[in-house]
């Protein structure tokens, strides 16, 4: 693994174990829920919307374990 891409990921790293990574994961996952609830959709476009905002918490909510397992697989390529 380059040296560049190895550095990235182990900043990475360090950014997930911080009590503030941790802060905002809780809270996104409590913005996430109240999005999900589709009784206060209104129409289709809210609904479109409603479905991006989801889409975007869930790329954050998984960055954790979405760099462990690409990490995990350039390890294993070496």
């Amino acid at each position: 693994m380059e040296q560049s891409l190895r550095h990235y990921y182990e900043n990475q790293f360090t950014l997930f174990i911080q009590p503030g990574w941790t802060d905002l994961v809780e809270d996104l996952q409590r913005l996430k829920d109240s999005i999900n609830d589709l009784s206060l959709v209104t129409d289709t476009q809210d609904l479109y919307f409603r479905k991006g905002q989801l889409d975007i918490l869930e790329l954050i909510l998984r960055r954790k374990q979405t760099c462990e397992e690409v990490y995990k697989q350039l390890e294993e390529e070496e």
